[in-house]
Order: C-alpha cells, then structure tokens, then sequence
C-alpha cells in the first residue's frame, strides 16, 4: 500500500530537508565507480604482501563485482520500502567500516572478507537512479541522469592510474586511504546534502518482492535494461581485454595505454552532455537507438582497420572514442526508461537493471580476457563487443515497436504502465 505523494519540493543545496543536489549524486556515484578497479595495478603486491596466489587475489576485483551485481537486487527493494537516504547513507557507513577493515587485515582471507563488504557503496550506483526518477518526470530524468552517469564512467577510466602511482609512490596501503578519505568526504555530503526522495514508501517489505512480478511482465523494462545491459558490456568487455589489445597487438605501454583510455571517458563525457540537452526534444527511445548505432559503427571502424592492417593506437582508441560517445547518449535513456516504467517500484527496478548490467558486464570482461592471448590478434574482443553493441540496438529497436504497439509515443515517454 502507498500513500498519496506528496508534493515535491525543490533541491536546496547543504539542506537535507530537500532533495540532493547533482552534484551529490554525481559525487556519491562516482566513489562507487571509483571503488570498482582503483586496486588493479596492485594485485601483485597484494599477492606478494599476503603470501597468496595470484589467481586467488584477482577475487577482489571479480569477487567484488558479483557481490555489486548481487547487491542491486536487494538494494533496491529497501529503498522502495524505507527510503533512499537511510539505505545509502548505511551503505556508506558500511563502506567506510570495510576499508578499515582491508587496511588492516591480518590474512588474506579477512581482507577478501572486507573487500566484498565495500561492495555495498554500490548501492550508490542504482538509487542515484531512483533518486534522480524519483524527482523529475521520465524525459527529465534521461537528461539528469545523463549528468549523473558522468562519475560512474569517469571513476572506472581513471581509477587504475591514481591507483598505480599511489602504489608506486606509497604502497597499496595508500590506495585504501585515499578511498577511505573520499568516502569520509562523500559521507559528509551525502548527510548534510541527501534528502529523502521517496515521499510515498511501500508499507510492507515483503510485498516489494511479491511486486516484482508486475515489473517483470513490462516488456518495456526489460526492453530498456537490455538495451542498458548490452551497451554497458561492450564497455565492460573493453575493459577487460582492451589493455591486452593495446600492450600485446599495438605493443603500447603503460604510460601510453593510461593516456589513450582517456578518450573513452571523453567520448562517453562530451555523449552524457548532449544526451543531457537534447533528450528531452528529441525522445528517450530515439535516443537510446542513435547512440546504439553509433556504437556499432565504433566497433565497425575498428575490425575495418584492423583487417585492412592499419592497426594503430589511435585508431583503435580513436574508435573506441565514439562507442563511448554512443553509450553516452544510449545509457541515460535507457537508465531513465528502465525506472519510469513502474515509478512506484523505482528502486527496485533500478536494483534489478543494475544487476543486468553489471553482472552481465562482469562476465564479458572475463570472458574477452580468457579468450584473447598469443595469436588471436584483437578479434575475440572485437566480436564480443560487436555482439554486445548489436544487442542494445535489437533491444532499442524492440522498445519503439512496443511503444508503438500500445499507441505510447514511440520516442520514448513512458505514459503507460506496460
């Protein structure tokens, strides 16, 4: 049961009383993202400090994101049903529990332990979501969203060159207590900044369960999570095999391989800012299908000059700027879509999609890292991200022909609860 919502009052900055400002939930996305892979370049001394094997100690990057993907499906059901701020700012607390917990760890297997335990600052990344639905009508949403989203595909790009130096400079120590310093800020802000958002909570746990059959009949939620699902695992799958390309293919360093990265970020930067001014006149839907085509086209561009044997970092990474322009003008819509289907079960909605898309994003960066080694050349990369890129366009294409079909705009306001 659901009381009437009341009226929604206007972000107010430093006032928790309001909803939050962009900026926080950019902030607050961003340290979770960030947390994902900052420990890369220090799983070897990892393992040398604590005795374990390699193979064992690579769990606390993939441990960690089965526990995110995990985690979506449970985060967003309590936030239907007690509120978005508590569950994030106790996600928050536990957090910054963890990190003290991995700084000191006396084995390995306590700080595999706190390790999976960060894992709940993701919850983060799927109430930023809801937050931002929870304010603002659909199309809005798509554009606030797009702003928000900017954290979480920046974190991941950069995380492993600030984790490197701090290692190199400092020790993998100094990695955990430079997270642990930002999630004390991010903490800060969240508490004097996040206002309740969810004015009209379910009255039973319980029954945010026994709802989600209601969002699993909606073809257009799971036409949206796919879409978001599939575009994101293109971005996963590059990820976890694009560095191999770069060093064993293109026989790039490591200096130059952090420097190139950049410009996925940048694509996916310069794609969120136009998905965030035009969204609303030219349509969700519409939105979500032009930045899925694009993103074929970045995969296309690259297989034509690796064919032609014109492989060269820039044009690998060159191409690789504009999957990230086209994910940032398809993600924004499709996270806005995916929440907006059913507003009342936002949260949950948010949580579900988010499992989608990391977990399945998790297993195609696995699964481009086992494939490639001496002498596939970049191609199993290229395919798994070509397949992933076609999906979301599948997935988009099915979206308007839904819409259609029920008489909804095709563009991509959500007027109809199906």
């Amino acid at each position: 049961m659901q009381a009437p919502s009341p009226e929604k009052a206007e972000p107010v900055w430093l006032d928790r009383r309001s909803p939050p400002a962009l900026l926080t939930l950019v902030l607050v996305t961003g340290l979770a993202a960030l947390n994902m892979n900052v420990i890369l370049p220090s799983l070897p001394k990892l393992a040398t400090h604590f005795g374990a094997e390699y193979a064992l100690v690579q769990l606390t990057v993939s441990g960690y994101l089965a526990a995110t993907a995990a985690l979506q499906l449970l985060i967003g059901p309590l936030s239907d049903r007690f509120g978005r701020r508590p569950v994030i700012l106790i996600s928050l607390a536990i957090f910054l529990a963890a990190t003290l917990g991995c700084l000191f760890a006396p084995s390995f297997g306590a700080f595999l332990f706190f390790r999976l335990l960060q894992a709940s600052v993701a919850s983060a990344i799927a109430l930023s979501r809801a937050v931002v639905r929870d304010m603002v009508p659909s199309e809005q949403a798509a554009s606030m969203i797009g702003y928000v989203t900017m954290g979480m595909a920046v974190a991941p790009m950069i995380g492993p060159m600030i984790g490197g130096l701090l290692d190199e400079w400092f020790g993998w120590q100094s990695v955990f207590w430079m997270t642990l310093g930002c999630g004390v800020a991010v903490f800060a802000l969240a508490w004097a900044d996040l206002g309740e958002t969810n004015l009209a909570p379910s009255t039973d746990f319980a029954a945010q369960f026994r709802a989600l059959p209601e969002l699993a009949r909606s073809r257009r939620f799971w036409g949206y999570s796919a879409t978001a699902a599939f575009a994101s695992g293109a971005f996963f799958a590059f990820l976890g095999g694009g560095p191999w390309v770069a060093m064993h293919v293109l026989g790039m360093t490591s200096a130059e391989l952090g420097l190139y990265f950049g410009l996925i970020a940048l694509g996916y930067m310069i794609g969120n800012y136009g998905a965030a001014r035009i969204t609303v006149q030219v349509g969700m839907n519409r939105m979500m299908l032009l930045g899925s085509l694009i993103a074929v086209l970045s995969i296309a561009l690259a297989a034509l000059a690796f064919a032609a044997g014109l492989g060269h970092p820039l044009g690998f990474f060159g191409a690789m700027f504009f999957l990230g322009f086209g994910n940032g003008l398809a993600l924004p819509s499709a996270n806005a879509g995916m929440v907006s289907v059913r507003p009342h079960l936002a949260g949950s909605a948010s949580g579900l999609g988010g499992a989608m898309m990391i977990g399945g994003g998790a297993a195609l960066s696995a699964i481009a890292g086992a494939l490639l080694g001496p002498g596939t050349g970049p191609w199993p990369l290229l395919i798994i991200m070509g397949l992933s890129v076609c999906g979301s366009v599948l997935s988009s294409l099915d979206v308007i022909r839904t819409a259609r079909r029920r008489g909804d705009n095709p563009l991509g306001s959500v007027t109809r609860t199906s």
